[in-house]
Parts: C-alpha cells; structure tokens; sequence
C-alpha cells in the first residue's frame, strides 16, 4: 500500500518536511509505503503555466490516482497555507481525491494559526472529493527540530499527536494498526490514581 505525501512548503529543508519524516517512520512500521513529492520536484515552467501535458504534472496526477491516501503538508503564512500547496493542488484534477483519505499536517510560528486547518486546507480537499479529511496535526514551529544526525525530533507532546493520527489515518486506510503508547505523563497520572 503507498500513501503520497505533498509537501506544499517553499523551502528544501523544512520544519512541515520533518512532520512527514516522522509520518513516514510511523507508516513504515505498519508496512505502508510513503512517496513525498514537493514543489522543487518539477520544471518551474510546468507549474507556472500549469502545464497538463507536461510528463512530470502527468506522472503526478497518476501517482495521485494510484495513491491509497495522501498526506498534505504545509506551513500557514499568514492564516493561509502556502501558495506552493495551492499549485500543487491545482494540477489535481476535479474530483481526483475520490475514495481517498487525506492527513493534513500543518506547522505555524504560533497557536494562533490553528485554525487555518479547517477553514483554509479542509474546504480545498474536499473540493477534491476526498473520501475522509482526518482533523489532522497541527504543530508549532518550536515543537520541530532536529537531532545532531539532522534527523526530525519533535516535542513529546507533539510527538504523541502525530502517532495517534498516523494510526488513525492507518485505519481510514482499512490497515489494522495497534494504537500507539499512551504518552509518559499519562502514565503517570493513571499509576498515581491506581496508588490511591
């Protein structure tokens, strides 16, 4: 099974791009399959001039197609996602997420932006026809960084979000996948009530 990841930020090396490192880690370990396509993956001309006949936009909307599912990641400038999401959703034709489930991950500088996920990303996809929009993830910039290795790490809190949703992003895909642990301070608090 292969789930399609658009990545709708501008810059190579992003913050939203270690959401879907840390997706991918997840889908693999319930035998799922995550390709990543971002904007720097086609001919500037292509996008510009949305450029249907072009090879690259054929073999996307055919990976979009072929795809059980999709990821949607994206920063939010300025309440809004990025115009790079928004061209890559362009070249989707109408209808073209039927029967598919859709994980929108979003990361902003602040809760404040929180919102752009159900009035700004939500109506696009199911413009899209998607089958089942997940209420996804969104992140804080400083909830994302990186080991000395260069490898996503993010806050546990966010961590545990993410994993959750993975896994129910899993079943939306008809995979049967163990729910992730509770997180540390659940833990916790449940041995503190079972010691009273």
């Amino acid at each position: 099974m292969t789930v399609l990841a658009i990545l709708g930020s501008p810059s190579k090396t992003s913050r939203t791009a270690r959401l879907i490192e840390r997706s991918r880690v997840a889908l693999t370990a319930l035998d799922i399959e995550l390709q990543t396509l971002s904007i720097h993956d086609f001919p500037a001309d292509a996008l510009l001039h949305g450029q249907f006949s072009h090879p690259q936009i054929q073999d996307f909307q055919q990976r979009v197609s072929t795809a059980s599912g999709l990821i949607i990641a994206t920063p939010v400038y300025k309440a809004a996602y990025a115009g790079a999401l928004k061209v890559l959703l362009d070249l989707i034709p109408e209808g073209g997420l039927a029967g598919k489930p859709v994980l929108p991950l979003v990361s902003g500088g602040s809760p404040g932006h929180l919102l752009a996920v159900d009035y700004s990303i939500k109506p696009v996809l199911a413009a899209l026809k998607a089958s089942a929009i997940h209420q996804g993830v969104y992140a804080v910039e400083s909830q994302i960084g990186a080991n000395a290795n260069g490898e996503a790490e993010l806050a546990e809190e966010l961590e545990q979000r993410l994993q959750t949703a993975v896994h129910e992003f899993a079943a939306l895909l008809g995979v049967n996948a163990p729910a992730p642990h509770a997180p540390r301070y659940a833990n916790d608090f449940i041995s503190r009530l079972i010691s009273l």
